[in-house]
């Protein structure tokens, strides 16, 4: 909640007023006058005086308008730290002559700058060899597809090639305002105490990359728990946030307790429907148009709301400027709403428009 400011009535015009009227009235005060031009600029910086002071009063309590470092900051005297960025690090195949030397910090990247560095010392002892490899930035800009890293930086470049033969995906961003905002109001108004539920949501949350948690007590008989996670993304976090969020959970957790750390399963939303679209339109532009706005519908609702309604998917499609009007829309292949279970979570699938 933004704090509402407090003197947003000190204005210039109202300080200047008060000045002059402190004034003696046999004293010229007209404008222009010794009077009145020593007393302005006082004013106006009396008038900024009061902005800053409220800004400042609106720093005092943690809020969703607080910059980032003083929100960082205040969260930290509640014992809630940000979780920092993840560097994404993977395997790449470097090929080239037999007994070729490449030094640890040798630079590859991809054709869309993304840098990455190697983590050790490696030597060719055929003709090619794999190597760890870890992205010079920290977050999902390190996330790259098989074979995007294709470019070795520095003396090397032209001697050897490489690329990677698997998918990186474990990079994460620095926590966000608003998740770190919420956890710190989790801590406040969800005491977590001997192993209660909001302790296991806290013990998860603390981890990188975990956006939202559901806990079941005694799920499968006495002093067993189940935690069911959602990443930052609001889809099912990769295998390497749950065994994360399962070890922290495990270093935490009172004894003889059971847990089982889940990601939350993935439901697809598939998309058909024939358009009829304006003159200028294209079909690619359409799809894109579709696709983003349906992100937009399903990411609110993960482990809030059980329902993607039909009707609200169709008025999403009428409300994109390029289309006219919709025929045989169907979702996950009928018209009728798709229900969500508390451990699962609605994803878009596939969109497959035609134009008429």
């Amino acid at each position: 909640m933004a704090i509402t400011p407090r003197f947003n009535d000190q204005t210039e015009a109202n300080i200047l007023s008060r000045m002059l009227d402190s004034i003696p009235p046999e004293v010229d005060k007209r404008q222009g006058s010794i009077a009145y031009d020593l007393s302005d600029p006082a004013a106006q910086e009396f008038a900024q005086a009061y902005i800053a002071l409220d800004r400042t009063l609106s720093y005092a309590f943690l809020n969703e308008d607080m910059p980032s470092d003083l929100l960082t900051l205040g969260a930290s005297d509640f014992g809630v730290d940000r979780k920092p960025s993840v560097i994404a690090k993977g395997e790449v195949t470097f090929t080239g002559p037999q007994g070729q030397y490449i030094p640890k910090g040798t630079q590859v990247r991809t054709d869309d700058g993304v840098y990455f560095v190697t983590i050790n010392d490696v030597t060719l002892t055929s003709e090619s060899a794999k190597e760890s490899v870890e992205a010079v930035l920290g977050g999902v800009s390190g996330n790259v597809g098989i074979g995007e890293i294709n470019t070795i930086v520095g003396d090397l470049a032209g001697v050897l090639t490489v690329t990677n033969e698997l998918a990186f995906n474990n990079g994460i961003d620095e926590e966000t305002d608003e998740s770190l905002l919420q956890r710190v109001y989790d801590k406040v108004r969800k005491p977590a105490t001997s192993g209660n539920i909001h302790h296991y949501e806290q013990w998860a949350r603390e981890v990188a990359g975990v956006g939202a948690v559901r806990v079941y007590p005694t799920w499968n008989g006495p002093n067993t728990v189940k935690v069911v996670l959602l990443g930052d993304d609001k889809r099912t976090p990769s295998q390497t946030i749950i065994n994360e969020a399962t070890k922290h959970i495990e270093d935490e957790r009172p004894v003889g307790a059971s847990v089982t750390v889940v990601g939350a399963t993935e439901v697809l939303i598939d998309i058909t429907a024939d358009l009829t679209l304006s003159p200028d339109a294209t079909i690619s532009e359409v799809q894109t148009a579709i696709e983003t706005a349906l992100h937009e519908y399903l990411e609110p609702l993960a482990f809030k709301d059980p329902t993607v309604r039909y009707n609200r998917i169709a008025a999403i499609i009428l409300d994109i400027p390029t289309i006219v009007d919709y025929e045989n829309l169907t979702v996950n292949g009928g018209t009728a709403n798709i229900e969500i279970t508390d451990e699962q979570v609605a994803v878009l699938g596939t969109v497959n428009i035609n134009a008429l």
